[in-house]
């Protein structure tokens, strides 16, 4: 079996769901297309890396991200690291003829995407971006019925990813906060995931027009070293600005005539991961929330009168996936299990020389729907979307 030597950039909270990917997907899907080799984790001090090793039993570890990337030994690069590294890092490594995996924002800003976009381009290297809910099993489903023609044209799509870690105002200033360092809030952070939703689902977005607001202005700052992220409340000490969004609500158009509605905001009491997607269809409709992510929610306009309404539908062995993960439907699909159907499908396109979605083009073409929801929030007009293809897509 092949070996793919994989290296990975940032051993915080993603560090960890990766990790956990690479060691369990063989476990899942055998045979396995390639056997994933944990060679070395990068953090930023030697203490933090050799701890992301032993932690997450990786052979070696670094400081320095440059040596790992131009290590002839390494055959991968994984970036977990926050979003202002990723075009760093991501075009080093395409540069040296590494393949690529990259969490999602691809990056702070539609001009930084295409820059990383381009250069995996020129280098001919795979390249996917983490996206992982459309690797659930209910999701892939949905999908499944769409391409069927189950629910018939498309009508309508309404998207949601509500949380609620971010609401108290004292919670500390993670980078998620800051605008040099995450490139926008509640929109590239989570409304990124229901904007790729909506381009898998539905297909792309032509246009959109948005309410972007900003509720709380500071936050205490943290201490330590780790990222807070949704760390408990102190309203004691210094605070630091917060100059990114808190929430979205956008009208969207797509290409193909359909219309839709997106919101995502991290000040959502009592939510705590709701990601939903509601599709409409001239022939029925489909129904799906992220906290209940064994079930998808349809109906059909062909059932009798006295059987007409949602039905559930749960996920097991003869939906997408299935195979490979649990035997019994409904047995509990996990977010680690998303990350591991993540790692297949990735390391499947780099040991066969193939391809993976979501990939840079996508991660560039969904950055370019953020910037024009961010666009739109500051001048309440619509803004069209540009296409990955068109070279004044962005300002660089």
């Amino acid at each position: 079996m092949q070996e793919i030597n994989i290296a990975m950039i940032g051993g915080g909270f993603m560090g960890k769901a990766h990790s956990l990917a690479y060691a369990a997907m063989p476990m899942f899907f055998w045979p396995s297309p390639a056997r994933p080799i944990k060679k070395i984790i990068v953090d930023v001090t030697d203490d933090l890396a050799r701890t992301a090793a032993e932690r997450y039993s990786w052979d070696g570890y670094s400081s320095s991200w440059r040596d790992v990337v131009n290590d002839p030994g390494i055959d991968v690069i994984d970036i977990a690291t926050p979003n202002n590294l990723h075009a760093e890092i991501a075009i080093a490594a395409a540069e040296a003829g590494k393949h690529i995996i990259c969490e999602k924002p691809l990056a702070p800003t539609a001009s930084e995407a295409r820059r990383m976009y381009e250069a995996a381009q020129k280098a001919g290297v795979v390249t996917a971006v983490a996206f992982n809910y459309r690797r659930t099993p209910a999701v892939a489903l949905a999908k499944k019925y769409i391409d069927e023609g189950a629910i018939g044209t498309i009508l309508n799509f309404r998207g949601t990813y509500l949380q609620d870690w971010s609401a108290d105002p004292n919670s500390p200033l993670s980078w998620r906060f800051q605008k040099d360092i995450a490139g926008s809030g509640a929109v590239g952070d989570i409304g990124s995931h229901v904007v790729d939703l909506a381009r898998y689902l539905v297909g792309e977005i032509s246009e959109v027009t948005s309410l972007v607001s900003n509720f709380i202005p500071d936050r205490p700052l943290q201490s330590g070293g780790f990222d807070a992220l949704g760390g408990s409340s102190t309203s004691d000490g210094p605070r630091g600005a917060v100059d990114v969004d808190d929430e979205a609500m956008s009208l969207i158009k797509f290409r193909n005539g359909a219309v839709g509605s997106l919101e995502a905001t991290r000040n959502a009491w009592g939510r705590n991961n709701y990601i939903t997607f509601e599709i409409h269809g001239t022939e029925g409709s489909i129904f799906f929330n992220y906290e209940n992510r064994d079930e998808l929610q349809v109906a059909f306009k062909n059932d009798r009168a006295d059987r007409r309404g949602f039905r559930t539908v749960y996920t097991g062995p003869n939906t997408p996936y299935g195979e490979s993960l649990w035997p019994i439907p409904a047995l509990g699909i996990g977010y680690s299990e998303t990350k591991i159907i993540e790692a297949h499908d990735f390391l499947k396109a780099v040991a066969e020389g193939g391809t993976v979605e979501p990939n840079f083009a996508d991660g560039y073409q969904a950055a370019l729907v953020d910037d024009a929801i961010l666009e739109s929030g500051r001048t309440g007009e619509w803004v069209r979307v540009p296409d990955v293809t068109d070279p004044n897509a962005t300002d660089d």
